[in-house]
């Protein structure tokens, strides 16, 4: 793999992940854009223990352009057109979000009244495309190109987690105008946060009560009963847990327990590439749409409870029908208390039909 390090006109970085050792990553941003946004603020909830973003520039951002190629900012430049990537083709680029959540571009903060505490949202957010060709999806990847893509997450992974006052570094992609993306091209995000997320303190709080290890014996036992496993191979299971919040949900784990993807081994990400498009597929294969779905990446925080994690991806979707969603209504949206309409076996079920053996 090659690694090119560059700037866009702005001053932010973009790095380009290569499969060729010749590729030429010379090209430069040829465009003249406004200065960069200061960081966000963070502001305090004294009722939930939770830091929320206040990023009120976030409100510009680019908005589902034409969805074709020419008015796309994620596809490569050409010589009358220059997007967010300066050269002509590409393997895998990932580069800063022109509108981040969080940054290390820190500006002077007020303070608000009331009981919460402000602070800057100090961190980076940053965005990985995938591949150059506008038209596909990570389910039709090649398996070499999943495994470029997950040197590119593991790279980012260890270099964010550096980054004074990082807490927590999240990898995820959001597909679908269901799910509500704003560019069709094929990407994920990367989120360095300044603190520990809500849900990764739920999970480890719950590891470290239990006794044993929580993580391991969910798989084991998810294994064991077999009745919701989904897809396997020899170094990784993808399984619908008992407990599923959404109508067809899959959660990834390798057999070997690593805090995140940094710690995988060249042979569990090569292992990893197959076995997840191939659940892709089956997700898109069950009513014979496109699906729209959510891919998150959990990963030990830099410093709390990494001999507790245990590194997995937990893909979900919000169709429960072929033409009908699961919206958070009242229940899920105010109490956090979620009702599955689909018996998690069933959806194990038909996945499982779906899936390319």
């Amino acid at each position: 793999m090659k690694r090119t390090i560059t700037n866009l006109a702005d001053g932010r970085e973009l790095i380009y992940f290569d499969r060729r050792d010749d590729a030429d990553r010379s090209a430069i941003d040829r465009r003249t854009l406004d200065p960069r946004p200061v960081a966000s603020e963070l502001r305090y909830d004294p009722l939930t223990e939770e830091w929320i973003a206040i990023a009120g520039h976030r409100q510009t951002r680019t908005h589902q352009p034409t969805g074709t190629a020419a008015e796309c900012p994620l596809c490569p430049s050409s010589e009358t057109r220059s997007t967010e990537i300066p050269a002509y083709d590409y393997d895998v680029v990932v580069f800063e979000n022109r509108f981040p959540s969080f940054s290390e571009n820190i500006g002077t903060y007020g303070e608000v009244g009331g009981l919460s505490e402000v602070r800057p949202a100090v961190g980076r957010c940053e965005v990985v495309c995938f591949t150059s060709e506008h038209s596909s999806s990570f389910s039709r990847l090649s398996d070499a190109q999943v495994e470029l893509v997950m040197e590119a997450w593991a790279d980012r992974t260890a270099e964010l987690s550096a980054i004074e006052g990082v807490e927590q570094v999240f990898c995820f992609e959001n597909r679908g105008s269901e799910i509500g993306i704003t560019l069709a091209h094929p990407h994920g995000q990367i989120y360095a946060y300044p603190y520990v997320t809500p849900r990764t303190k739920l999970q480890l709080g719950a590891a470290s009560r239990y006794k044993g290890n929580l993580f391991a014996d969910v798989l084991a036992a998810e294994r064991a009963a077999g009745t919701r496993v989904v897809a396997a191979n020899e170094l990784w299971t993808a399984f619908v847990p008992a407990a599923a919040r959404w109508p067809f949900e899959v959660h990834l784990y390798p057999h070997r327990q690593v805090p995140d993807l940094a710690a995988l081994t060249e042979a569990e990400r090569a292992a990893f590439a197959p076995l997840y498009t191939s659940v892709l597929k089956a997700f898109d294969g069950l009513f014979g749409v496109v699906m729209p779905y959510i891919a998150a990446w959990h990963q030990a925080p830099v410093r709390e409870g990494r001999e507790l994690a245990y590194l997995h991806l937990e893909l979900f979707t919000i169709r429960r029908a072929p033409e009908k969603l699961k919206y958070l209504a009242g229940s899920e949206s105010a109490m956090g208390a979620f009702v599955n309409d689909v018996l998690p076996e069933e959806a194990a079920r038909m996945l499982r039909s779906r899936v390319d053996h």
